[in-house]
């Protein structure tokens, strides 16, 4: 049995993450698919036995359930030092960089991808424009803080890149993104990413089937 057991499934960035961190470092875990869409997340006895914050990602290591991508990413480099900031400025570096991720960059991102994509009910028009606009906000921060360097803390990968990469990589279909037309520096990095070994596209790294966005 592999060290690390990953409750993932295919759709999910915030697991994808988590994912490509351990596939990039080549650390062993086996994934376990979730029926997010099914509701199983959301059942009592799931979150009682595996995250009460009825949340995916969550990675089984140690004998513990490990919650929050940016935690995850965190605790993993501390353990293995793979992609690890090498310094204190680095790791507040690291730390501002997955927190701005996890509340604007993939926050607003995911949010409109799900609703435009996947939402039982067509979004509201007003919402999806209002993401839109700070889809739009962040990404220009990112894409400006990548013209002076490859990564984002430097010359080098570290967490917050994986943090930053997990929903950069689904189809424009999905996200109504032209990323290499509209950010050249965040889809460069995009492209560096894709050269680390172990490097895979979500739908071929996490568990579970592909799903034809909704046409609205």
């Amino acid at each position: 049995m592999s060290p690390y057991r990953l409750h993932a499934f295919c759709q999910s960035g915030n697991a994808y993450k988590v994912a490509l961190y351990l596939n990039c470092s080549n650390i062993p875990w086996e994934p376990v698919e979730v029926d997010f869409f099914g509701g199983q997340n959301r059942t009592a006895d799931w979150r009682k036995t595996v995250n009460a914050m009825g949340e995916v990602p969550v990675l089984e290591a140690d004998g513990r359930q490990l919650t929050q991508s940016g935690a995850i990413l965190t605790w993993l480099a501390d353990k293995h030092s793979n992609f690890a900031p090498a310094n204190g400025d680095e790791r507040y570096e690291t730390t501002r960089w997955i927190l701005f991720d996890n509340h604007k960059f993939t926050s607003y991102y995911g949010t409109r991808r799900f609703l435009k994509c996947f939402a039982p009910h067509a979004p509201d028009p007003a919402v999806l424009a209002f993401l839109q606009a700070r889809v739009e906000a962040t990404f220009a921060i990112v894409d400006k803080h990548l013209a002076g360097q490859p990564f984002m803390i430097g010359k080098r990968p570290t967490i917050a890149d994986f943090s930053l990469a997990g929903y950069i990589y689904y189809p424009a279909d999905e996200t109504d993104v032209d990323i290499a037309k509209s950010y050249p520096n965040i889809h460069a990095w995009s492209e560096r990413m894709k050269m680390l070994p172990g490097w895979k596209h979500p739908y071929d790294l996490l568990p579970g089937k592909y799903i034809k966005p909704i046409a609205r």
